[in-house]
């Protein structure tokens, strides 16, 4: 109630990048405060219950509501998020050089939708930045993810360079990676989620994780992140393709470039649409993955979430964890207590005393 009452009619007279950078410059010095993090626990966190913790890739996540990859692009405020009831998170997406971006404006408000359409372009401070801070943190609560692109002005044809400089730099940091190839906002990286381009640039991340794992003797998972805007047999010969480079995991899925069913007046913004108007789209790509790999193939869901109903939706379908973005910034902080205590109820009605337990159920 405190932040639909007064954070969000603030926030939302401002210019959204404004905003954005208001709220995570405000969560990085919350969490630096004595007692920042604290006090942001007990006004937002959400106590770990043993029926809704996971584990999964080899980590603990206390919650199975992560936040999804570009809100907190350089590592900036990792404690306040921790501190606010996610069970995870994304940072980046990250590239090996740090840049700009698009030009502004590149963030829109749709207010009638409930969505967001952005074309920020993996703007960023760069791989090296980003180790320094994480490499600063004293103390982790939730895991979390680096989420990893191409530079702008790197071809796709040396773009597997730009992955491996990442992850070699990143490693250490990181408890678990995700490639980027579904951005609609660099251009021609959604080729990478194609034919040959596709295997060869995870022959190549598969390596360079191999080879950081050898050096360190830590393995650590890599999953892909994908996009929304695909055929049914351009979906199926991605997972096929996924599935026999033996990567951990997928995420689906990254912003649409459809406008179907817009009322408001920036529909015609260029760039990814997150928001309500994508969450039927990223859950039907969940239950065709789910479908073709039996299961066998973890899944994270992202696109749409606001309500606990929404987050369950995608766990029936297949997802073993689910991300937000756009709904924090419509809900506030205290969208995380809702979505947990509402996911509860759902699981009791339906008879699991587990999350696990209802990922994939609509395939049984």
């Amino acid at each position: 109630m405190l932040y639909r009452h007064f954070g969000k009619p603030i926030f939302f007279k401002m210019d959204p990048e404004k905003a954005h950078h208001l709220v995570i410059g405000g969560l990085n010095k919350s969490a630096l405060v004595p007692g920042g993090s604290a006090a942001m626990r007990l006004m937002y966190g959400v106590p770990e219950t043993a029926d809704m913790a996971v584990d999964l890739f080899g980590l603990h996540f206390p919650t199975p509501v992560g936040l999804a990859a570009g809100l907190d692009k350089n590592a900036e405020a990792v404690g306040g998020f921790s501190s606010i009831g996610f069970g995870f998170m994304e940072v980046g997406t990250v590239t090996p050089k740090g840049q700009p971006g698009n030009d502004s404006p590149r963030l829109f408000r749709l207010l009638p939708d409930e969505a967001l359409i952005n074309r920020m372009g993996f703007n960023n401070e760069g791989a090296e930045a980003m180790a320094e801070r994480l490499k600063a943190l004293k103390k982790r609560r939730i895991p979390v993810a680096v989420n990893i692109g191409r530079n702008k002005a790197t071809p796709n044809e040396t773009a597997h360079e730009d992955y491996r400089k990442c992850i070699r730099t990143l490693y250490p940091y990181g408890d678990f990676f995700v490639v980027n190839i579904s951005s609609p906002n660099t251009p021609d990286l959604r080729s990478l989620q194609h034919g040959s381009e596709l295997s060869n640039l995870l022959a190549e991340v598969k390596e360079e994780m191999a080879i950081q794992r050898n050096k360190s003797g830590i393995a650590k998972s890599l999953l892909v992140k994908i996009a929304p805007d695909v055929s049914d047999s351009e979906l199926e010969f991605m997972v096929h393709t996924l599935s026999e480079a033996g990567v951990d995991g997928v995420i689906a899925t990254n912003t649409t470039l459809s406008r179907e069913g817009l009322t408001s007046e920036k529909a015609g913004e260029t760039g990814g649409l997150s928001g309500k108007p994508l969450r039927d789209r990223s859950t039907d790509i969940i239950r065709s993955i789910y479908r073709q790999t039996g299961g066998k193939l973890p899944i994270i869901g992202s696109g749409g979430i606001f309500s606990s109903q929404d987050a369950y939706d995608k766990i029936r379908a297949g997802a073993s964890l689910v991300e937000i973005y756009t709904a924090l910034i419509y809900e506030g902080p205290e969208v995380n207590r809702r979505l947990h205590a509402g996911l509860r109820q759902l699981l009791r009605r339906d008879g699991f005393s587990h999350i696990l337990e209802a990922v994939g159920a609509d395939h049984h």
